[in-house]
């Protein structure tokens, strides 16, 4: 049965439909990231981890850019003082949690990119399963250059999706890059003329949204055992393997297969 709702929380506008939610930033000009904004973001995932049906999460701007990263005027207010800088390490720290909330969603997201996403706006989109850009997107983590670095997951992200020569090369070197050398740097998976993004992009999420939920979080857990070596994956693949031969829907689904294949 088909759900359809809309919820607005600040800049970000969450709707749901059936099992795919789309949450749309929109926070003229840039989609500067700001504490307000992260406490939005908390909020929004609260509604996604309330919805038990949910496969896919699909998260783009509504905008030109994808997000700018860290709000400058914050910023400026912040770093004058000790206790301003103070808290402006207690913001990073929040947007640290959120990333890490998306990442470990049981959904599949995607980071729709049509535009700049750069700094922390870049650390979000790292912290999705998966995503996509357009070809004049620019993607990149200056940090460096300002005297800062990545904080919000940027170092500790980006060498696990590209490999370290090229996570030090993009932070180290603050470079930015277009959408066709982030796909061949691995930093995207997938890079699409922009007047297709948003349609490729649907698609991809509706593609994704007709598979089972529990299939697509029991291979999010295996793959994440992979890079923990406390975890038994292949241990861990039985298990979740078990599991799902147990669920009706894995039934339903391999022995229509089955009767197809003859």
């Amino acid at each position: 049965m088909v759900r359809t709702m809309t919820d607005s929380y600040g800049a970000i506008r969450l709707s749901i439909d059936d099992r795919i939610a789309k949450l749309v930033i929109e926070r003229p000009p840039v989609n500067a990231i700001d504490d307000v904004l992260i406490e939005n973001l908390n909020k929004s995932l609260d509604r996604i981890e309330s919805q038990n049906s949910l496969s896919v999460l699909h998260i783009k701007s509504g905008l030109g850019v994808f997000s700018a990263g860290a709000d400058i005027d914050l910023m400026r207010n912040c770093l004058g003082t000790p206790a301003g800088r103070d808290k402006m390490v207690s913001i990073v720290r929040e947007l640290q949690r959120v990333f890490a909330r998306i990442e470990e969603l049981s959904v599949v997201s995607i980071a729709e990119i049509g535009g700049a996403a750069m700094g922390g706006g870049l650390e979000l989109a790292l912290a999705c399963d998966l995503r996509v850009a357009s070809e004049p997107a620019k993607l990149g983590l200056p940090e460096a250059s300002l005297g800062l670095l990545p904080a919000a997951g940027g170092t500790q992200r980006l060498p696990r999706i590209c490999g370290e020569a090229v996570a030090r090369r993009l932070i180290l070197g603050a470079e930015v890059v277009g959408g066709g050398e982030a796909h061949r740097l691995g930093l995207v998976h997938w890079v699409v003329a922009a007047e297709e993004l948003a349609t490729w992009s649907d698609g991809l999420a509706a593609r994704l949204g007709s598979m089972p939920a529990e299939a697509l979080a029991a291979c999010k857990r295996c793959i994440a055992a992979a890079a923990d070596d406390s975890v038994d994956g292949y241990d861990l693949e039985l298990t979740e393997t078990r599991r799902l031969h147990d669920t009706a829907e894995t039934r339903r689904r391999v022995k229509s297969m089955l009767v197809k294949s003859g």
